[in-house]
């Protein structure tokens, strides 16, 4: 950590120990990256490697209590089961009994009937335990459902249904790792809707949600599966296009911006046709070892430019870094 000028905080401290002690092969070789790619561990890198690395792990370790409803079901099929082990302790006593009556007397009939007595005892539980297992399985898969749609809405912006902010940098994360060690590209679009504060201002809030929802919908339909489509705060989009180059991304980007134009928005109560919605966008490509504020800052660089250009339109940040040593 000295020889790196790594501040010695807990945190800091954690993410080094686990490095050490080869607690994770991908942190290892993530870090090792970074130091081959002389890449300096400031505040922004420390805490990225923290939150992706070592948080999880404390999360696991710390989990807290089960929901009533899961306890419920645990408690109420570990008392069956009591119940059932104990019944069946019961079963083979009762059979060891008549086992023992079959040697001592002649008359079959007792036997007989003390056998399809406990041969319907038997089916009586067993139908039973098959039913509060049925009853079980159900309640377990409703609890599931519900974790899935909570974790869901915890991801999902509620607005657009695109992916939110917390979402947003889970992936970016995800996908740095995977371009750093594969060196493949990753590259970004960030979209702003031109004028939008006129959408809000002349039609009201309604209409301006049901502009954002428009280029939101664009844009999801417009990258793959394995991209990640993102609202960045207010009327800001992003795109996460992993494996994709600059040019590849800018291509996506200019799609978006054509379909967004060609669109036609009317108001639901009066049918009034609103205005043409245009988009402004920047696209940049990942950089060995940068963090994920450096890229998205050059992103945005590449937007405020398309901006300046007069708005819809698409700026790769290659246009930029040109007019910048111009």
């Amino acid at each position: 950590m000295a020889q790196h000028r790594v501040p010695p905080t807990p945190d800091n401290f954690s993410v080094w120990f686990y490095y050490t002690m080869g607690g994770s092969l991908t942190l290892k070789k993530t870090i090792d990256i970074l130091i081959a790619n002389k890449r300096k561990f400031d505040s922004v890198v420390n805490r990225d490697l923290y939150v992706t690395y070592i948080k999880p792990q404390q999360d696991l370790s710390a989990v807290e209590e089960f929901p009533e409803q899961m306890r419920g079901v645990i408690a109420s099929a570990q008392d069956f089961l009591a119940t059932a082990i104990s019944d069946n302790r019961s079963q083979m006593e009762s059979l060891g009994e008549v086992r023992s009556e079959c040697q001592t007397t002649a008359d079959p009939r007792p036997i007989i009937e003390k056998l399809l007595k406990e041969l319907s005892n038997a089916t009586s539980r067993s139908s039973a335990l098959e039913a509060n297992f049925l009853s079980t399985t159900k309640d377990l898969d409703e609890i599931k459902d519900s974790l899935k749609l909570a974790e869901q809405h915890s991801n999902t912006d509620p607005l657009t249904g695109l992916a939110n902010r917390r979402s947003l940098e889970a992936f970016l994360r995800t996908a740095q790792i995977t371009a750093m060690e594969a060196g493949t590209p990753l590259s970004i679009l960030m979209i702003d809707i031109d004028h939008f504060k006129k959408f809000n201002d002349s039609y009201g809030h309604q209409v301006g949600d049901q502009v954002l929802r428009l280029v939101a919908r664009v844009l999801k339909e417009s990258v793959r599966d394995c991209d990640l489509a993102a609202r960045y705060g207010g009327e800001e989009l992003i795109a996460v296009l992993p494996a994709a180059t600059l040019d590849a991304c800018a291509e996506v980007a200019e799609r978006v911006r054509s379909r967004i134009g060609e669109a036609r928005l009317t108001r639901r109560a009066t049918g009034e046709e609103i205005s043409s919605v245009t988009v402004s966008i920047g696209v940049a490509q990942f950089r060995m070892a940068e963090s994920a504020e450096g890229m998205i800052e050059r992103c945005d660089r590449a937007l405020y430019q398309a901006k300046r250009s007069g708005r819809n339109c698409t700026i790769k940040e290659a246009s930029v870094d040109e007019e910048i040593a111009a």
